[in-house]
């Protein structure tokens, strides 16, 4: 059975790029061909700033919008965070997003695919690593970073990823599944 790889979409902004580069990595995923892959888009979710009476370790959601967060993530096996970088940090919506929760994000592997200016999303990238460790997840070094990626998007809108790129997300792949298949067992326990 496939290891379930949720591609998280880190920004809710109007207008934003990440689900362009979601779907690309869902379907460059799916031929890869190791992963169950699952679009999970924190904006679809609607999750207000943390609004959880009790502790998230205690698990005791209150919130539909929770509980259903809950599930999306219970559920994976491992994470691709597809992360905008704003003001040479990581999107609110994502650090939300991992606040909310606790348990079900033991023991998974994740890795990083992140865009922004020149610095293609690396200082996002790496204040996210250390609040992913805090919450049991285990960051991989291997990502994708996309410098101005305005530019690598076509007239319509489309991402045409190259060679570099498929190349750094096969990698990716590669080393997260090692990962997941790594700490299945602490995810059994």
């Amino acid at each position: 059975m496939k290891h379930q790889l949720n591609i998280i979409i880190g920004s809710t902004r109007p207008g934003r790029a990440g689900p362009i580069f979601a779907e690309w990595l869902e379907r460059f995923a799916r031929e890869h061909g190791k992963f169950e892959p699952v679009l999970t888009d924190i904006d679809a979710f609607k999750l207000p700033v943390l609004d959880e009476p009790h502790h998230p370790r205690l698990g005791n959601y209150q919130n539909d919008h929770t509980k259903a967060w809950s599930k999306a993530i219970d559920a994976a096996d491992a994470f691709v965070f597809v992360a905008p970088e704003y003001n040479y940090f990581v999107a609110p919506a994502i650090v939300n997003a991992i606040d909310y929760l606790s348990r079900e994000w033991k023991y998974k592997a994740a890795a990083i695919f992140s865009y922004g200016g020149v610095s293609g999303g690396l200082r996002a990238a790496q204040a996210l690593k250390p609040l992913l460790t805090s919450v049991g997840v285990m960051p991989i070094p291997e990502g994708v970073a996309l410098p101005m990626y305005q530019k690598l998007l076509d007239e319509n809108g489309a991402f045409n990823a190259s060679e570099q790129v498929q190349g750094g997300a096969k990698t990716m792949l590669d080393e997260l599944l090692r990962w997941s298949e790594a700490l299945k067992p602490m995810r059994a326990g």
